[in-house]
């Protein structure tokens, strides 16, 4: 400032200090929203001019690594957050964009001429374009989504993103089911395949190569799903188990060992239990039995059991379960999940994650005597849990030493599933519909402990009998003596192939065994007959030794005959009863 008067050098200083301080004023003043970053002029160039198409406020801009950078603005920064928001919550940018204060912008390049640095700030959101409507006609709404990209555009956008953005576009693949390599962030040509495969479900060209609103699609919609189950790691102190649980779905109840409870949280539908009890391998392999009794877990379903953990899963119109339970160390730990129709999909991704997380604290199991006895206990019940009931149980009896079964038809024709008890599988294999006899045959080998002999004299009329049969279903485990008196050899229209029993039977004795005092059969209890007619109540009709023994030969059974003998002690002849008499259970 050579020359100048000291009055003028002193002005023209004070106007330079004012204009330098103002100049970061105007600096955060401003804000962009950054949306992409490209390394060529070219790739940069043709991004902007597609996103015009959508936003009035776009430019591209040369920063200072060398590469071009795609933002929407100028704004003030409060409304730059707001509109960074919004624009990623309806899917309109990146989910990765974000806010910068155009420091680093070097110069604009796109569109050319335009200078970043005097364009005015924002205070309202940018106007997306929309088509100007026609004469008086009413402007139709817009939906505003990404600019759609060809592959070679595509495979640029792609080529900006980062390690961490590619490794969560494979897990979110492999979320969906399309990927199931390593999370390497390497595409390669499995990535690809499953980006096709991906691509096709939706119904759009199996490229291989996703656009940037594709990837959106994809990772927007893992994230909801992510954030509907709120998995969380949690440590079940008394249960002694780290486990990821999706809390977003399921809050804790209650303990009933060797459950912890948790119950569905609003009306997710979904109910998981953790399972942590002291035991060994017998322990374990008694936990698998017992699940199989379960509601929870529908007969339909995978059985996979090693000599130290199983793994459970079933199925039917009204729920889904998976079970996974392991012996570690002494104690057994695993859980459940239960869920509605609908909801496979995700629910088995959170399953997997909860046994790739189960963790067990050592020495720490849940104590037996912990929590409260529920109010609705009930015998079929079992900590709190419905045990599966069949639709029908009457009974049937043993007829030869490898285990064949004879009991009455009723029923059993329309069954899906037939057991002897509540497990062993049988197969109805000879029937007399007139007569309403069947033979069942077990899915395994038996060894009885004792068959029928049956009587082959002709019983004295008003003499004892008992009915040997399951009165009340399944709830006790040895069968009901029923006594009564033999009232005729005939019924009551004269049919000489049944007897007339006078016996105060209940459904569950159906089948059963007609036995005399000496322990000999005489029959077989039938069903009530049908039709207009009803017949008092202690009037029961039984299948005649005669009838059984043809039909039993006709069908490769050779009858045991009885021995003579006398009267029975009452003791000894509830024994032979339960020996011989097995609940027959039909399940739909």
């Amino acid at each position: 400032m050579t020359g100048l008067p000291e009055p003028m050098k002193n002005f023209v200083i004070c106007v330079f200090l004012m204009i330098a301080a103002a100049l970061p004023a105007a600096a955060q003043d401003r804000a962009w929203v950054q949306i992409e970053a490209h390394p060529t002029l070219r790739i940069a160039e043709d991004r902007a001019r597609a996103y015009s198409g959508v936003f009035r406020n776009v430019g591209a801009f040369q920063i200072a690594s060398g590469w071009y950078s795609i933002a929407l603005g100028p704004y003030d920064p409060l409304t730059a957050e707001t509109e960074l928001r919004r624009m990623r919550g309806e899917g309109l940018i990146p989910r990765d964009s974000f806010i910068s204060d155009g420091a680093d912008f070097r110069r604009q390049v796109w569109p050319v001429g335009a200078r970043p640095e005097t364009a005015a700030p924002q205070t309202t959101p940018a106007p997306v374009a929309t088509p100007e409507p026609q004469d008086d006609a009413p402007a139709a709404p817009v939906m505003v989504t990404l600019p759609d990209e060809t592959p070679a555009e595509a495979r640029r956008s792609e080529a900006a993103l980062d390690r961490d953005a590619r490794a969560q576009i494979q897990t979110a693949l492999q979320w969906e089911g399309f990927y199931s390599s390593a999370i390497d962030a390497a595409f390669g040509p499995g990535t690809r395949r499953a980006m096709a495969d991906w691509q096709a479900a939706q119904g759009d060209e199996p490229t291989g190569i996703l656009t940037t609103r594709q990837r959106a699609a994809l990772l927007d919609g893992y994230q909801a799903q992510i954030d509907r189950l709120g998995m969380q790691n949690i440590e079940e102190t008394e249960a002694g188990i780290r486990i990821d649980m999706p809390l977003g779905l399921v809050k804790f109840d209650r303990y009933e060992p060797p459950f912890v409870h948790y119950e569905a949280r609003g009306d997710s539908g979904v109910r998981a239990l953790l399972i942590s009890q002291r035991g060994d391998q017998a322990t374990l392999f008694g936990l698998y039995d017992i699940m199989q009794t379960l509601e929870i877990v529908p007969l339909n379903g995978t059985r996979e059991r090693t000599d130290r953990d199983f793994t459970l899963t079933g199925q039917n119109d009204a729920l889904t379960s998976y079970t996974y339970a392991t012996l570690t160390g002494g104690m057994i730990k695993g859980f459940t999940l239960i869920w509605g129709p609908g909801e496979n999909k995700l629910m088995t991704r959170a399953a997997q994650m909860m046994r790739k997380s189960l963790d067990s604290v050592p020495n720490v199991a849940l104590d037996e005597t912990l929590g409260e006895a529920s109010a609705d206990q009930r015998a079929d019940m079992l900590s709190g849990l419905e045990i599966r009931k069949p639709d029908a149980t009457h009974s049937g009896f043993f007829v030869d030493a490898a285990g064949a079964v004879l009991t009455t038809l009723t029923g059993l024709d329309r069954c899906n599933r037939i057991t002897i008890g509540p497990e062993l599988e049988a197969s109805l294999t000879a029937s007399d519909p007139a007569l309403g006899l069947v033979v069942l045959r077990p899915a395994r080998a038996l060894a009885p402990i004792e068959y029928a002999s049956f009587q082959v004299a002709v019983p004295r009329l008003k003499s004892d009998v008992a009915v040997s049969g399951f009165s009340y279903g399944e709830v006790l485990d040895l069968p009901v003596l029923t006594y009564g008196t033999l009232a005729d050899l005939r019924g009551l229209d004269g049919e000489d192939n049944v007897q007339r029993l006078d016996l105060a039977a209940l459904p569950g004795d159906i089948g059963g065994p007609v036995l005399d005092a000496s322990g000999a059969v005489l029959g077989v209890l039938l069903a009530r007959p049908e039709g207009p007619r009803q017949l008092p109540e202690n009037v029961r009709y039984a299948a005649d030794v005669q009838s059984i023994t043809t039909f039993l030969t006709e069908n490769g059974i050779t009858p045991r005959a009885a021995q003579t003998e006398g009267a029975l002690p009452a003791a000894v002849l509830t024994r032979r009863a339960a020996d011989m008499t097995v609940p027959v259970s039909c399940w739909n």
